[in-house]
């Protein structure tokens, strides 16, 4: 990162509720004794579109596509749902929790960021869109099997769901005790203005 790029991604920013229910499922899977780089719970958000180091000069235009994206989205609530691993749970690189009420709509407001971004020269992503919330990536083999067996076996309680009304462009400042998160734009949906 030069002075004049910032490392930036769009995420849909979850409620404090939401990421301390979050923060007791990986509490659960720590007892696997894995090796396991952990997401602090204040820094877990639905990535959208990761950006990477990004010229300051087009920040401005980045905050228009978003809101050109979420222009007629309605508000809606997502339900964060079950643990998941990729590659797969028998191999956990990244461990994952995932979205089953609101996956259509996440996916729409990726797809229409890509459209939009790529009109500034931001390269669209290859892989199709996986509407996740990355909580841990493995650092060593060390207890992979016991933590791909709590993985396998973990069955949710209480849904977890929460309300959706925005998007996030968001600066990644990365430091020796982990990356630190700024909130540089919001892009309210079209319809959840006062």
């Amino acid at each position: 990162m030069t002075s004049n790029t910032l490392r930036l991604f769009i995420a849909i920013e979850l409620d404090p509720s939401v990421r301390e229910a979050i923060g007791i499922i990986q509490d659960h899977l720590r007892k696997s004794g894995a090796d396991v780089k952990w997401v602090k719970p204040d820094d877990i958000h639905l990535t959208l579109k990761f950006l990477g180091d990004t010229p300051t000069d087009i920040v401005d235009k980045i905050a228009n596509a978003m809101q050109e994206s979420v222009q007629s989205v309605k508000k809606f609530l997502i339900e964060i749902t079950g643990l998941g691993a990729f590659p797969k749970i028998s191999s956990p690189r990244i461990i994952w929790v995932g979205i089953e009420n609101g996956r259509k709509e996440v996916k729409q407001i990726a797809a229409s960021l890509e459209e939009k971004l790529e009109t500034l020269g931001i390269k669209k992503e290859e892989r199709e869109f996986s509407a996740h919330i990355t909580v841990g990536r493995t650092r060593s083999p060390q207890n992979i099997f016991a933590l791909s067996k709590i993985l396998k076996e973990f069955k949710s309680t209480a849904p977890i769901t929460q309300e959706v009304s925005h998007i996030t462009l968001i600066k990644s400042t990365l430091t020796a005790q982990g990356p630190v998160y700024e909130v540089l734009r919001r892009a309210d949906f079209g319809n959840s203005r006062a």
